[in-house]
């Protein structure tokens, strides 16, 4: 029912091309919920990585020159770092582009809703996958306490399992309660 909400209010056209002014670098993720009680699937990123080490984040990342668009981006990474191949009929719209804090991206995120996904299997960009029941871990959202993170927009923090998701991956998961309270 959550799902079939979402879905309803995110069917949009795609439009998985944006303009940056070369300020950002561009990238793309790849929000994948699934399941009768509505899951998201979010990953873990090892600390030895240059970017967001240790951080939860979705899969995606950044663009590269023989990807088609940024969807391409979000879907080949996405069966890259966790092994889960979705087409492009599966995605239901976009949200709006995020900026990184620290690191210079400019994310552009997708939505995928599947009935079901097969088992997942972490590249050695993913520490962890975390198979997250959303409706709970969208109820613990609160306004990011670190003064330093809240320099380019409004942050928040969502938490699961003692773990913080912040940043761009947090103002994603905004978007997605926002869409659902709407």
């Amino acid at each position: 029912m959550l799902l079939d909400e979402l879905k309803s209010k995110l069917s949009t056209s795609i439009n998985p091309v944006i303009n940056s002014d070369g300020k950002y670098r561009l990238a793309s993720i790849l929000a994948v919920m699934y399941g009768k009680d509505p899951v998201v699937l979010m990953t873990e990123k090892p600390k030895s990585m240059r970017f967001h080490a240790g951080e939860i984040s979705f899969p995606g990342g950044k663009f590269d020159s023989d990807d088609a668009d940024l969807l391409e981006t979000a879907l080949r990474e996405t069966s890259e770092e966790i092994g889960l191949n979705i087409s492009r009929e599966q995605v239901i719209g976009q949200l709006d582009p995020v900026v990184t804090l620290n690191s210079g991206f400019l994310i552009l995120p997708f939505v995928s809703i599947v009935n079901y996904i097969s088992e997942l299997s972490a590249n050695s960009e993913v520490k962890k996958i975390f198979h997250i029941p959303l409706e709970s871990f969208l109820k613990t959202e609160a306004r990011d306490p670190d003064p330093s993170h809240n320099l380019i927009q409004e942050m928040y923090t969502f938490e699961y399992q003692d773990q913080i998701v912040w940043g761009a991956s947090a103002r994603i998961l905004k978007q997605i309660q926002d869409c659902l309270k709407s």
